[in-house]
């Protein structure tokens, strides 16, 4: 059966996640803190198969590369954001004062649609607004959805950074996550994980 892991990381807090079964394990958004990102992979015997990037914000890639060369895996990430991953001032953290956070060029960029990576059968949904090349990951078996900081509990993400849209954002969730089942989970970039039918029922910015 598989299983989602949560572990905040890095310096904002980052939710990386690990979605994992039968020893195998794609790693989602490391955001640093590799050391203990690869202790909770040994204790569990994990094998990665893949790194997924939701977006290419600093705070989502500071291990992406100690990940990679330690487990020889592979790193996808939108094309739209492909450049980002090697630019502070695109991924944000020569804004921010934490010094410049980057991470090689990604090995693949995603296909929009039904994807199989490493194993794992999964819709891949473009939401951009937090930043042009968001995606979230749909696993809908396990109705759970990966969403990066596109929505968060009784929260949208930012669009004031480079590439940000308001008006795209609330269109990407209307459009990509609203229309998902009430019992969806969303498992945010940050925060506690919550359910399609509380965000649409309660969150603030859709009342």
């Amino acid at each position: 059966m598989m299983k989602i892991s949560r572990l905040p990381l890095g310096p904002m807090a980052t939710n990386a996640y690990v979605v994992h079964e039968n020893k195998k394990a794609l790693v989602i958004d490391p955001g640093g803190d590799f050391e203990k990102l690869q202790e909770y992979l040994k204790e569990r015997e994990l094998e990665v198969e893949a790194i997924l990037l939701t977006h290419a914000h600093f705070d989502h890639i500071g291990a992406v590369d100690a990940v990679r060369e330690a487990y020889d895996a592979p790193v996808y990430i939108h094309e739209k954001e492909a450049e980002w991953l090697g630019n502070p001032q695109k991924n944000g953290s020569g804004l921010f004062g934490l010094g410049e956070i980057t991470a090689a060029p990604a090995d693949h960029h995603f296909e929009i649609g039904q994807a199989e990576i490493g194993g794992f059968p999964f819709e891949i949904r473009h939401t951009p607004g937090h930043s042009p090349g968001s995606v979230s990951f749909v696993f809908r078996n396990q109705r759970l959805t990966i969403a990066g900081d596109t929505l968060f509990q009784s929260g949208i993400g930012r669009t004031d950074l480079p590439g940000g849209s308001r008006e795209e954002l609330e269109r990407s969730i209307k459009e990509q996550l609203f229309t998902l089942r009430n019992d969806m989970r969303i498992f945010p970039g940050h925060g506690l994980p919550t359910t399609v039918g509380e965000e649409r029922d309660t969150n603030p910015f859709f009342q």
